[in-house]
């Protein structure tokens, strides 16, 4: 044993079985056209400029708005998702770059600190910084310390380099300036999560995560992490938001849905898979994405950094994935079993009143309920759907054999539907 719940990775684990489950809220792909964008953003893919000195960006096409915004996935040179990795490398993927010694955040005048430094000072420690290499590019991330041998929960764009994992290299830089080699254990695109263990570390300091359920719009909220390479970077802002539903990915194929916080807390390519913690010093959230001005919006530029809407995985979602990838080498999500669009309130189609439900698998939690096609659910408890993402992200807030109830509408009439939610792998 090694001291923790989390198994010893030389031991052949237990993998999960295919429950047979078909993941709810997306589509097969002879949909058609009646699955609609993924609202409320958009995931474009821009190459990050290598340190120290910026180069130009390119953005990768395919756009889901909010408002002028679209929803910046973070990349790497050769690709990438998420909220940020910074190019080690030149623009050709080759080169030597270079990157910032490590600094801890210390506490030098107790008497003026502030609640950022306080919080800063606690949850420094537990924040690294990412660095991959493969044969299509480089680029580095931000990850959280989960324990004090070298469990690291970071995002799965950051350890994947858009995909691009075969014979890639990570290494993990701590606090303390102290570089590890690390492994992958396991990855869930469908969170955008990862868990990577670093090799022969022993005292590390492992992240506290609050109940992110806890977090109120206006909370205090400070991020941790690597931007541009640059490590143990502090920003720090408030909640703006609480059950953001937001797809990242160019296409929606490969479109991740995600509950998340947002923030105003400046969040940059390179904070991905770093913390999002508050007053306390304790993880509310994974940084995974930004949103920047969409290319061709009045005002935009070819170019954007942080614009104040930054979001993160709940801390609730990311520590029970990070669980099971640990225990497993995979995760599990909760599903419904339908197909739905959203259901239109106004001829553009621009204003959604509900998620409707288009197809409901056979076999699956809302067949057992008795959900129809047709149905159009508006509520899952008391949370407001107006659009089809939004209710994906709502079933994707909860674990697999929760029971939720819906609010539907049905022939001109509303009722309510209790649903115990299966469970789909991956």
């Amino acid at each position: 044993m090694n001291g923790h719940p989390y198994p010893d990775p030389a031991q052949p684990q237990p993998q999960p079985q295919p429950t047979g489950a078909t993941p709810g809220w997306t589509p097969p792909p002879s949909a058609g056209s009646w699955y609609p964008p993924a609202a409320p953003a958009t995931a474009t893919l821009p190459p990050l400029a290598p340190p120290p000195v910026p180069a130009p960006e390119t953005r990768r096409a395919g756009r889901l708005r909010i408002g002028v915004a679209g929803l910046l996935a973070g990349a790497l040179i050769g690709g990438g998702t998420g909220a940020g990795v910074v190019a080690l490398t030149d623009g050709g993927g080759s080169g030597t770059g270079t990157t910032p010694s490590a600094q801890s955040v210390v506490i030098t005048d107790p008497e003026n600190a502030t609640a950022v430094t306080a919080a800063a000072a606690k949850a420094s420690p537990s924040v690294v910084t990412v660095y991959v290499t493969s044969g299509s590019g480089s680029g580095s991330g931000s990850g959280v310390v989960l324990s004090a041998d070298g469990y690291v929960l970071t995002n799965n764009h950051v350890v994947t380099l858009d995909s691009s994992t075969d014979g890639a290299t990570v290494q993990v830089r701590t606090s303390d300036g102290t570089l590890y080699d690390a492994t992958v254990v396991g990855t869930d695109p469908t969170s955008d999560l990862a868990v990577i263990r670093l090799q022969d570390a022993s005292d590390l300091t492992p992240a506290t995560f609050a109940d992110s359920d806890d977090v109120q719009v206006g909370d205090l909220a400070v991020a941790i992490g690597a931007p541009l390479g640059l490590s143990d970077t502090v920003t720090d802002g408030i909640i703006s938001a609480t059950d953001r539903a937001v797809a990242t990915g160019s296409t929606q194929d490969d479109a991740t849905v995600i509950d998340a916080l947002q923030t105003d807390a400046a969040i940059n390519p390179g904070n991905s898979g770093g913390a999002l913690v508050d007053g306390a010093g304790e993880v509310v959230g994974i940084n995974t994405a930004i949103a920047s001005v969409a290319s061709g919006a009045p005002g935009s530029s070819s170019q954007s950094g942080n614009i104040g809407v930054g979001f993160a995985i709940p801390s609730n979602t990311a520590k029970r994935i990070a669980d099971e990838i640990v225990q497993t080498g995979s995760a599990t999500h909760a599903v419904l079993g339908v197909n739905a669009q959203t259901a239109g309130g106004s001829a553009s189609g621009e204003v959604g009143t509900g998620a409707q439900v288009v197809q409901v698998q056979p076999g699956g939690a809302a067949e057992d309920a008795g959900l129809q096609a047709g149905d159009v659910v508006t509520a899952v408890g008391d949370r407001v759907v107006t659009s089809s993402t939004e209710l994906t992200a709502a079933i994707r807030s909860s674990a697999p054999g929760d029971t939720v109830q819906l609010t539907v509408q049905r022939g001109g009439r509303t009722t309510t539907v209790e649903v115990t939610l299966g469970s789909s792998a991956g």
